[in-house]
């Protein structure tokens, strides 16, 4: 600091006097954070807002007066941040006296509203290109701008950053100083030269998340202003970029993504030139390094001061992601995010290598243009590979691979380029990204599948650059990297060739020349193939990225394009066919299209950012790329999605046999004997449909039928199908957009829940009280002189919020419902088969034996198998001469798969596994309410759970957008959860029943994190 520095000491009155005394504004002052100054912000009696900035001493009027004209000349380009208000003498810059007797020059301006970039989470990729859009419209409107005081000398200019040069030794620890060092090096051999290369202007030099100003929430949240323009300087207009991007990456684990973002929206406010998007990478990482520095120094000046320790971290945690990145691929992240090609030299060689194709030689002792290969679907998204994800059997699966083959005629197998894989989805390729994790699925080669010892040669003349015998992490053994400059030496880039044999790598040496044509190396044997089938992976590069013989073979989903650009198409030198390689699927845009023509609208779509899902497997969903999702929220695949069990019991029998119940087959009465084992007596009789909508239709006419009459008691909100008899007892649907409320012979009552409803859960007579609705419905239906057919409710009410019942209810409920003559119906289509942990059945949770059971969505684990038991009483009415055929239900592969489920069920102990897992998650998820007050109730049974978010505790106000908000950032960290309840805002957890405790544990943690975001804590 300069000797005459002095900050200033007012006090809030000092500050409202002043304001009153020089401006004529009377009103109350609160503080404002500020490092060298001191700033008050001013609420006037009459609302208007101020701010009032009181520099320290050493402070040049010149630059304040800088400062004013710099936001009145980006005013004049339509760039509107703050206003100066002249003092009643008519000045700008007021010269005023502290109490202590110092002097300082003081300054009022208009007040911008909205929060620091600080207080903001998340920072998604629009807000941080917003940053740049804005920074970028600033610097545009400051080209022309000139002012004497902005050609000084400070710290924080990049074009004076080598000062900490000779300061490094300020770093106590050897790596981190190492680290410093690097980047300083790498800053005098790459912008020192570059300087005058550079465009150069008045900058704003602070872009740092405390001067960044958002306003709006949700997906209206926008980049609005910035303010504190003390730093601005004359220097390299790319620094005040790299300033920007350096604070923004300081909390993201891939800094180059983030970074990008910010690039792109100042790209496309102020053209970047080819010669700043070379040296921003360097300036990034060099204000990181002043800024480190910088705090050695000040931590030695101020030992006590723990907050310069604290503050300098996220700086440190940075540079050392920063430090993990090849700076020509920062280089090329940044050029893709501004629409250039990301490496500069891949449209040339891909141009060269389509005009020169009959040019390049083979790759294998094979003919790749004729018809002896056989193109294999290694996707995501492939029906080839089964259900299998990993793909751990890796002798089965070659036996597949090379069975294909021979019973096709084929000599080689095409393994293709550009497409996601799900053996790429293990956590040894996952990535930590801004938006959540990524896995490294997308394949950057072709794939030759051939025998192992198969020759491999060299398709054009070139050298040796590189190669290595890669064993770590993963064996994927000896790659070869050869250099080919061709077009009279203007272009050069290179061919990799991976997996193979240990012989291969004798007697290579750096620049050695490789003739065309020439045997360079045999295909490796499974080992050196990572355990996979033996193939040669080939890999076209146009830049190495400073790495030798080892280079990434597979990308993240994020990066596609990018990578694409680094490792163009291989097939532009194998020459295969390209009808023969196929398309990789439909984008979600034309599906979305195609969608919004041919099927119905008022089919939704669950997300804000819809998911295209191709693959499922147990817990999990994967969508084209491979994401991989925790599903929290299908309970159709009870036991797991695509359970290889219930695959393959479908699949044999789907093989030998399926047709109606009209023939005798074992399966049909082997099926009912089980179900009805899990059941109390007297319910023994079966009816076989194919959905919970119909098993409910079904029920609906057994209860009917049974007692000759027609009106059906059903509990707010409850939604028990689509079909026109469904929706008629469906609360949620006849009461909700687009219905006509209840026709005369369906009676509402209340739902008992015992969180928002009359009856708290405190009170030990609740499920009773609640009961007597059902009593008030059956004396309103008779003094209309009509009878009651039942009583439909779920076991748990899932529509309604996933709650759960109070003790008693359905005791209650049925006890007047049957003395009334009417019969009890539970609809288990969502709670059954082990749901609830304690009990098979969610009704044997509340001591009840229903008259009818209704089955659906779990009992087939995704396949369209549902079913109704009622008692032989019941189904004696029912068979009143009128038949009852369902043409699918009960078909041999619905009941083989029926079966498989209920053997999974109870081999893999799910039903105590949903009870543990289920406990434990509760407990978790009840942690949250003593640290967000915006969760007011967890509910649950087992893996039935429901969190209600309440914007009060006292008016249970319903949090409905937020709890809409919680569903769409889960999906973006990972995690599918829905909303539900009546209004909206409960979010639903439903996992297949082998969710784990590990899964339970994330969603809780991740959940915790959102809940903390600015959207939710009302900052």
């Amino acid at each position: 600091m300069p000797a005459n520095f002095h900050p200033p000491t007012l006090s809030l009155s000092d500050a409202q006097s002043m304001a009153a005394r020089l401006y004529g504004v009377t009103g109350t002052a609160k503080p404002l954070p500020s490092e060298r100054d001191q700033n008050f912000h001013v609420q006037a009696d009459d609302g208007v807002e101020y701010v009032l900035k009181v520099a320290n001493s050493a402070e040049e009027r010149a630059t304040l007066e800088m400062q004013n004209g710099a936001v009145r000349h980006l005013a004049a380009r339509g760039i509107d941040l703050w206003r100066v208000i002249p003092s009643l003498a008519g000045n700008d810059v007021e010269c005023v006296t502290a109490p202590d007797g110092s002097a300082h020059l003081a300054r009022l301006l208009t007040y911008l509203p909205g929060r620091v970039l600080a207080q903001v989470r998340p920072h998604t990729p629009e807000l941080l290109a917003g940053v740049g859009d804005l920074l970028g419209r600033i610097d545009r409107g400051l080209a022309d701008y000139a002012h004497p005081a902005a050609k000084r000398d400070l710290k924080w200019d990049l074009a004076r950053a080598l000062w900490i040069k000779s300061e490094v030794g300020q770093i106590a620890d050897e790596r981190r100083r190492g680290t410093v060092e690097r980047f300083v090096a790498l800053y005098e051999t790459q912008i020192v030269p570059a300087w005058p290369s550079l465009r150069h202007s008045i900058i704003y030099n602070d872009a740092n998340d405390h001067n960044v100003i958002i306003t709006g929430c949700g997906v209206d949240k926008r980049v609005t202003g910035m303010v504190d323009f003390g730093d601005m300087v004359h220097s390299a207009v790319v620094g005040d970029l790299a300033i920007a991007c350096a604070y923004a990456i300081m909390d993201k684990p891939d800094p180059v993504s983030a970074a990008a973002q910010i690039v792109a929206g100042y790209h496309r406010a102020y053209p970047l030139t080819e010669a700043e998007l070379a040296a921003l990478f360097p300036m990034i990482a060099m204000r990181l390094c002043v800024s480190v520095v910088n705090s050695a120094i000040q931590q030695k000046l101020h030992p006590a001061n723990k907050y310069l320790t604290i503050s300098e971290q996220p700086a440190w945690g940075a540079l050392e992601r920063l430090a993990a990145v090849s700076p020509q691929f920062a280089h090329f992240a940044f050029r893709h995010a501004c629409g250039l090609p990301a490496s500069p030299t891949s449209p040339a060689v891909v141009v060269w290598l389509r005009a020169n194709a009959a040019q390049v030689g083979r790759l294998v002792n094979a003919d790749l243009k004729g018809d002896d290969t056989l193109v294999f679907d290694l996707g995501i998204d492939s029906r080839e590979l089964g259900n299998q994800t990993d793909l751990a059997d890796t002798d089965a699966f070659t036996r597949q691979l090379f069975e294909r083959m021979r019973l096709a005629g084929a000599n080689v197998g095409i393994g293709r380029f550009d497409e996601p894989r799900p053996i790429y989805t293990t956590d040894m390729f996952r990535i930590e990204g801004n938006e959540g994790p990524e896995w490294r699925t997308v394949h950057l080669g072709l794939d030759l599948f051939m025998p192992p010892g198969a020759a491999v040669f060299a398709p054009l003349d070139g050298t040796v650059h590189s190669f290595a015998n890669n064993t770590a992490p993963l064996d994927y053994g000896p790659t070869i990297v050869l250099q080919h400059t061709v077009d009279d030496g203007r272009l050069t880039f290179y061919t990799l060739y991976g997996h193979l044999s240990a012989d291969s790598l004798e007697g290579l040496q750096v620049g050695m020349p490789v003739e065309q044509g020439s045997e360079i190396a045999r295909i490796g044997n499974f080992p050196v193939n990572g355990g996979w089938p033996p193939h040669l992976h080939f890999q076209i590069v146009t830049d190495m990225l400073g790495r030798d013989g080892e280079f990434p073979g597979v990308a993240r989903p994020g990066q596609r394009a990018l990578w694409a650009s680094i490792s163009p198409d291989p097939n532009l030198m194998a020459g295969i066919p390209a009808e023969r390689l196929g398309a990789h699927g439909l984008a979600k845009e034309k599906i979305l299209a195609t969608r919004a023509k041919y099927i119905g609208p008022s089919l939704s779509i669950s997300y804000r950012k819809p998911l295209k899902i191709v693959r499922g497997s147990m817990q999990y969903l994967y969508d084209e790329n491979g994401r991989k999702y925790l599903d929290a929220v299908n309970n159709v695949p009870h036991v797991g999605h695509s359970h290889p069990r219930v695959v393959r019991a479908g699949q044999a029998q789907m093989a030998v046999l399926n047709t109606n119940t009209r023939y005798l087959h074992d399966d049909l009465v082997q099926y009912a004997e089980r179900l009805v084992a899990t059941l109390p007596e007297p319910l023994s009789v079966c009816y076989f449909v194919c959905s919970g909508s119909e098993a409910n239709e079904l029920a609906l006419r057994l209860a009917r039928t049974h007692t000759s009459q027609r009106d059906m008691i059903v509990v707010d909100v409850a939604y028990h199908g689509n079909t026109g008899g469904l929706i008629e007892i469906s609360p949620y649907k006849f009461d909700g957009p687009g219905g006509a409320g209840a026709p005369p012979h369906t009676h509402v009552v209340p739902m008992p829940d015992d969180y928002r409803g009359a009856y708290k859960r405190g009170d030990a007579q609740a499920g009773i009280k609640y009961a007597q609705a059902v009593g008030d419905a059956i004396a309103a239906t008779r003094q209309a002189g009509r009878g009651v057919a039942g009583f439909i409710c779920e076991s748990l009410l899932s529509c309604g919020g996933q709650i759960v019942l109070p003790p008693g209810y359905l005791t209650e409920a049925y006890r007047l419902t049957r003395a009334a003559g009417g019969v009890c119906i539970a609809d288990e289509v969502q709670v059954g088969f082990g749901r609830v942990g304690t009990h098979f059945w969610g009704f044997e949770t509340q001591g009840v034996v229903p008259d009818i059971v209704t089955m659906g969505k779990p009992i087939g684990n995704g396949h369209p198998l549902a079913a109704v038991v009622t008692t032989p009483e019941i189904a004696a009415s029912f068979n009143n001469g009128m038949e009852y055929f369902n043409t699918f239900g009960g078909n041999p592969v619905s009941c083989a798969i029926g079966l498989a489920v209920l053997d999974v069920i109870r081999d893999e102990r799910l039903q105590a596994h949903a009870l543990e897992v289920g406990n434990h998650l509760m407990d978790g998820l009840r942690g949250l309410i003593d640290r967000h007050p915006l969760v007011g109730d967890v509910r649950g049974l087992g893996l039935f759970v429901g969190i209600e978010l309440v914007r009060s505790r006292e008016t249970l106000e319903p949090a409905d957008r937020e709890a809409s908000y919680v569903a769409n950032r889960m999906k973006e960290r990972g995690i599918l959860l829905s909303t539900d309840g009546p209004y909206h805002n409960v979010l639903k957890i439903k996992p297949p029943l082998v969710f784990t405790k590990d899964d339970a544990d994330f969603l809780v943690r991740t959940l915790d994190d959102i809940l903390y975001e600015d959207e939710l804590v009302g900052l």
